[in-house]
């Protein structure tokens, strides 16, 4: 397992289509090891291939710290609900933006070994998954963002006049 360069803000690779995975070879356990140890050294919470320069549809996802996700070819089935907060990227290192996005997801995906299955989350998983989704279709959170970006960890406070 290796720690990999992660693509920012800038690279073509982001912005382009994933293809779908047909298969799972040990190149592609290896790809899924590494986007883990990736994404754990950085500090986040979910990462695409294509962060990693890999145009193939897999995202990996840990939003507790203790139980991660693999979706391989995942597609969002349903959303509900909305909410609006900070977001970050990976890819965007040290900038945030107040994102809207569905408050409950459902989506199918394949697990490592192409098992199919289907997720819930609500809240920050629900948002990791419409996250990283955007990623594998050449998309990015600042497209969406309200606003402008903002450095992380940056809050809005009002003037205050003395």
């Amino acid at each position: 397992m290796a720690i990999r360069n992660i693509r920012e803000f800038g690279d073509p690779v982001l912005n382009k289509v994933c293809k779908e995975v047909q298969e799972v070879t040990p190149r592609t356990q290896e790809l899924i090891d590494d986007m883990l140890d990736t994404m754990y050294e950085a500090n986040g919470v979910g990462l695409a291939a294509p962060q990693v320069g890999i145009l193939k549809r897999i995202v990996v996802i840990d939003v507790t710290g203790e139980d991660p996700l693999v979706l391989i070819n995942p597609k969002i089935l349903e959303t509900s609900g909305e909410q609006t907060g900070n977001e970050g990227c990976l890819s965007l290192p040290g900038k945030a933006g107040i994102v809207t996005r569905p408050n409950y997801v459902k989506c199918e995906a394949y697990d490592r070994d192409m098992k199919p299955y289907v997720i819930e989350g609500e809240e920050l998983l629900a948002r990791a998954i419409c996250h990283e989704l955007d990623h594998l279709d050449g998309h990015l959170y600042t497209e969406k963002v309200e606003g402008e970006l903002m450095e992380a960890g940056e809050e809005e406070y009002e003037d205050e006049e003395s």
